[in-house]
């Protein structure tokens, strides 16, 4: 009898704190469904393809125009490239922090006026800042390659996701090289007109092309590290339609030209005593949980954790909840959050400032969410399995959330004759309540109880589980 008097205590307090959740609840028992309207308002639906060729293509989810940051607008890439695939040399307007999620990958990048790369596989994050020359290589034997990232628009031309500007290219995509005056170019590169058109007008595969020599569908090119080995042997051959074209082509003056493409457009300095020191990538599951107890783990990085994301002003953060398994309701006070569901199933509640509920919606692998600064929110993870999920913040300071139920809550913490006075409920009662969870941070799922409230409204229904 006890045990089913504490348990329906702890469901009236939650009733108190949030009542439209159980009301929407019981409206999607009665058929009023409203999952679109105004249960998915926070997640990012809104998916356009920006790119896309035979060895791959770029979608981005838009930031949503109710977020009015101080830092510009975040949208959340996804950028999937086939087993030896090159996305060609190019720069754009915004800030990018990559995130592995599948695959092995090289990253060229111009840092300080000098060529780096960096090998990167599953796990690693990397920033690209904007207004950077770099490319990108799936290494994987056979395996695609899958990166997430956040493209941080502060430091963009205008209103749109991005803009590229392609550095390497031909017909499609066209480099911005090809908007000089022939005689400017021919002049800057010092070679002939015809040594140019040799150059710039052959790639038309896109901006993600295959290899030269991999088993791609259409046709390749050479990548660009086969093409700086060449030029230090001497050995440089050109892309070329058939074998009679490449015996006709001037194999001095080609290999003289691409040398001077190279170091024009990447930088690199022949001459230099030492290769620069780059930042390094850093693998966010090689940390050590930052919490973690039977029902779950979590890891943000900032700052202090990764360099490169005090220049972005960007965190990272992985999270893992066991089956049934709750993030404690909290807020996030100094920062907007986007989520993408890395596998598994759940469900997101967010709740408006005036305590009515602004989101109550299932996810699963692949969904894109976001909740803006000071908005109380949980993510639940279904019964049938563990739900991981990887996001970003629009700080790179010390994420400090603060929780609203749990051991480690700001009920918790404020519990008194001042609180209970606010509930109008005696103190010995809400100090009740509040102490009967044990744990902080990531919870345990829903008892399955015996009680006349349960009976009517079913547990799994009423947390939002499957």
């Amino acid at each position: 009898m006890a045990m089913r008097t504490r348990t329906w205590e702890v469901v009236m307090l939650l009733a108190l704190l949030v009542p439209s959740t159980l009301g929407w609840e019981y409206e999607k028992e009665r058929g009023e469904e409203h999952e679109e309207e105004k249960g998915g308002i926070f997640l990012m639906r809104n998916s356009k393809q920006v790119m896309k060729t035979e060895g791959g293509e770029v979608r981005v989810m838009r930031g949503d125009d109710m977020r009015k940051e101080s830092s510009g607008s975040m949208h959340i890439g996804f950028i999937t490239m086939e087993p030896n695939t090159l996305f060609i040399p190019q720069y754009i307007d915004a800030s990018l922090i990559l995130f592995v999620r599948r695959g092995e990958m090289k990253i060229g990048w111009i840092y300080k006026d000098e060529m780096v790369e960096k090998n990167l596989k599953i796990g690693d994050v990397y920033r690209i800042p904007a207004g950077s020359a770099f490319y990108m290589v799936n290494t994987g034997h056979g395996q695609r390659l899958q990166i997430i990232c956040s493209i941080d628009t502060s430091e963009s031309l205008g209103d749109d996701i991005f803009q590229s500007f392609f550095i390497g290219g031909g017909t499609y995509p066209t480099s911005v090289l090809a908007g000089f005056d022939i005689r400017t170019l021919t002049t800057a590169f010092n070679v002939t007109v015809d040594e140019l058109r040799s150059v710039m007008g052959r790639q038309k595969g896109g901006p993600i092309v295959y290899l030269k020599g991999s088993d791609q569908p259409g046709k390749g090119v050479t990548s660009l590290m086969q093409l700086k080995q060449r030029i230090r042997s001497s050995e440089v051959e050109f892309w070329a339609e058939d074998e009679e074209e490449k015996e006709n082509e001037p194999k001095q003056a080609t290999a003289w030209t691409w040398r001077k493409l190279l170091n024009s457009i990447l930088g690199e300095n022949r001459k230099r005593k030492g290769a620069v020191r780059s930042p390094d990538s850093y693998n966010i599951y090689d940390r050590k949980p930052d919490f973690s107890n039977n029902y779950g783990w979590s890891v943000a990085l900032d700052e202090n954790d990764y360099i490169p994301l005090r220049r972005s002003g960007i965190g990272v953060y992985l999270v893992n909840l066991t089956a049934g398994a709750m993030m404690a309701p909290h807020v996030n006070p100094t920062a907007t959050e986007y989520g993408i569901i890395l596998k598994g199933t759940g469900t997101i509640q967010v709740v408006f400032p005036n305590g009515t509920s602004a989101m109550n919606t299932k996810v699963r692998e692949g969904d894109v969410f976001w909740v803006p600064r000071y908005f109380p929110f949980c993510q639940i993870a279904s019964r049938s399995g563990p739900m991981e999920f990887f996001g970003f913040t629009t700080s790179a300071r010390k994420n400090r959330p603060q929780f609203l139920v749990g051991a480690r809550s700001i009920l918790h913490s404020t519990s008194g004759p001042e609180l209970a006075a606010a509930f109008d409920v005696p103190e010995e009662r809400l100090k009740k309540v509040i102490d009967s969870q044990g744990e902080g941070v990531i919870l345990p799922s829903w008892p399955v109880v015996d009680s006349p409230f349960i009976k009517t409204v079913d547990s799994d229904m009423v947390m939002g589980f499957d």
